[in-house]
């Protein structure tokens, strides 16, 4: 089985449920409020370690609580965080959520996120071999996340890059891309599928609860997910590009990869939180819903 090197944001969220999406100017009475640990990177990684990965992991905490709890987290779900830095002087990331409806808004804090560098890339590649799995988003510098890819591109490693939040300064990298997996959204923002295409060998693009689609130069063909009743979407496209990473690390071909990541992001859907609600491998296999 191939390792999985995820590069990418470790976050702390501050989660809250209210009624609606509050209007401008307005105070909503909110319930439910907890912490979890999030960061789209930290997601992925626990997604595909849970999920069967073997998964090494570079990223950047604060030197504070969130930071200390953070790398705990990742460690009791067996991620290598040895190539995590704890950065001086920085807070850990913060995203506050909010969910309403099973539908949720995200405002996010960097913090340490925005302290990635080319030399934390270096590090965690040294060991990286030709066919390994190389996954990465973009709550880190621009400039860093391309080099990343560029970089284990050159490796021979299959990168996936899962473009969220989405942001035009990536497309100089995306021709260095075996496959993007946007959301449709993001599709929009970066030009279109068939700019994409002429970039990155494949597209992944999720479609919410009308499933998920795969595209190349030769063709398209749409997939459904299965049907639940959403109670929080947080994680749930993170949780597809981890289980996606784990089956493509044991040989799995792209089409099956994609169906068993969007059968856990499902059943994360019909849970609270990020990474608490991210299943396991067994949980998938056996779930009935």
């Amino acid at each position: 089985m191939k390792k999985i090197y995820v590069v990418g944001s470790i976050n702390t969220d501050l989660v809250i449920k209210t009624p609606y999406m509050p209007k401008q100017g307005e105070t909503l009475t909110g319930e439910g409020f907890f912490t979890a640990h999030g960061g789209k990177g930290a997601n992925q990684a626990v997604a595909a370690t849970r999920l069967g990965g073997e998964v090494i992991m570079c990223g950047c905490v604060g030197k504070d609580h969130f930071g200390e709890a953070a790398l705990q987290a990742l460690q009791d779900d067996k991620v290598d965080v040895g190539h995590i830095r704890v950065v001086n002087g920085k807070s850990t990331g913060t995203a506050v959520i909010i969910v309403a409806d099973g539908d949720n808004r995200i405002i996010l804090d960097r913090g340490a996120n925005a302290s990635l560098t080319r030399g934390d890339i270096d590090s965690v590649l040294e060991t990286a071999e030709a066919g390994d799995i190389y996954l990465t988003q973009l709550e880190n510098p621009i400039d860093v996340i391309g080099y990343g890819i560029k970089k284990a591109r050159e490796k021979g490693l299959f990168v996936i890059l899962n473009p969220a939040p989405a942001d035009k300064a990536i497309e100089p990298y995306l021709s260095d891309c075996n496959l993007i997996t946007p959301n449709e959204t993001e599709v929009e923002i970066l030009g279109g599928r068939e700019r994409l295409l002429q970039k990155a060998e494949a597209l992944l693009i999720t479609l919410g609860s009308r499933g998920f689609e795969i595209s190349t130069r030769t063709g398209s063909r749409r997939y459904p997910c299965m049907k639940i009743q959403p109670i929080d979407t947080t994680a749930a496209g993170d949780t597809l590009c981890g289980g996606l990473a784990a089956m493509l690390a044991e040989g799995k071909t792209l089409e099956e990869a994609a169906k068993f990541g969007s059968r856990a992001a499902s059943i994360a859907c019909t849970r609270t939180g990020a990474q608490p609600s991210i299943p396991t491998r067994t949980e998938v296999n056996e779930y009935e819903g």
